[in-house]
């Protein structure tokens, strides 16, 4: 007798622009009124009816795959959905992409489940739908408890196991670390940092001052922590608020500057020298302690950029300062007398806390 083979497939296909819809927050009803608005009826001859039932059946396709997307490995070995793995990466790439606005918000609360029921005043704020939002908070926590104890990388540990980008990731690595720092951003004088802002200066003291800092003796320790040996170190610089180090500082670092800033601004920095070069090694000093590193940010805001806001100085000028201010220190005597490790330290301080002055001082 003869046989006959038969295959049978449900390849699942994914409308790009109803999943968008869907990660926005909008309801079936609502994603069918959008694509309604954008002609599709007439491009096919079709009733809303059957619009709505087609955009209904996407939009249940879409809640049976969040389990997965939640878990993306699980993605891979699901044998539900028959997907394309490059549509896979894809809705797992979308799925945990984010508005900075919304994640801004987030990071100055406790990931708690408190602010998560409270998220409707997020929403309000930003203009991003409450779904959205929840979405959102529910992979910054989700990401967060799955690797804050993970040895090794952020970013390596994030793109194996969320399978994102490098870039996604590394977004998703400084979220991790402020949040596991518990730094203070949601003071009203720090409304003005961006996403952006504190993205940058996650990764640079991820870089610099984390357990995984090529300086660092435990590279292979959670990167979401300072590398306390360093941060211990720091205490040593107490040593350049002193009188007549501060003064001989002074000196160098006015000559040095001569013609190099405004008449107004060099006047300031007469006045201000001491205050604002005691800020620098204060905070560094507090590191150590987890209040004063939590209020890093606002240590930054209060004791550097507003009063060298307030007299007027420019991004250039104050970038200039930073500059010689930092490459005068190490030429100090003081240096001399306590060997190269001070220098080092001070160093891996001053370049990261530069970096971030310079990226958080807006004019």
């Amino acid at each position: 007798m003869d046989h006959v083979d038969i295959f049978v497939g449900n390849n699942t296909m994914v409308n790009p622009e109803l999943y968008k819809l869907w990660l926005n927050g909008y309801t079936a009803p609502e994603a069918a009124q959008v694509q309604q608005k954008r002609g599709i009826l007439h491009e096919y001859g079709a009733t809303y009816e059957m619009l709505l039932s087609d955009t209904l059946d996407h939009f249940r396709t879409f809640f049976m795959l969040e389990r997965f997307l939640k878990n993306p490995p699980s993605m891979g070995e699901q044998l539900v959905f028959q997907i394309a793995a490059t549509t896979q990466r894809s809705l797992i790439h979308e799925y945990y992409q984010f508005d900075a606005t919304v994640i801004r918000e987030i990071l100055s609360k406790k990931l708690s489940s408190r602010f998560r029921n409270a998220l409707d005043d997020v929403s309000d704020r930003t203009r991003v739908s409450l779904r959205s939002c929840r979405r959102q908070f529910d992979n910054v926590k989700r990401v967060f408890k799955t690797v804050e104890e993970m040895p090794g990388s952020l970013v390596d540990n994030i793109t194996s196991y969320f399978l994102l980008s490098t870039q996604l990731a590394q977004q998703y690595a400084a979220i991790v670390f402020i949040v596991n720092n518990r730094f203070e951003i949601g003071k009203k004088k720090l409304a003005y940092l961006t996403f952006g802002d504190l993205v940058h200066c996650a990764n640079e003291m991820i870089a610099t001052w984390s357990n995984s800092a090529k300086d660092s003796k435990d590279h292979e320790d959670v990167e979401v922590d300072l590398n306390r040996d360093f941060l211990h170190d720091l205490r040593d610089v107490k040593v350049l608020a002193d009188k007549e180090i501060l003064d001989e500082h002074k000196f160098i670092v006015m000559r040095r500057l001569q013609g190099k800033l405004t008449p107004v601004a060099m006047a300031d920095l007469d006045n201000n020298f001491k205050s604002l070069s005691k800020a620098l090694v204060n905070i560094a000093c507090g590191l150590n302690h987890s209040k004063e590193l939590r209020d890093f940010f606002l240590d930054l805001v209060e004791k550097v950029i507003e009063p060298c806001r307030q007299a007027g100085w420019s991004s250039r000028e104050i970038h200039t300062f930073l500059f010689v201010y930092k490459d005068t220190s190490t030429a100090l005597e003081v240096f001399s007398r306590h060997g190269p490790a001070l220098r080092m330290v001070w160093d891996r301080y001053m370049n990261t806390t530069v970096s971030c002055l310079m990226k958080i001082y807006h004019t």
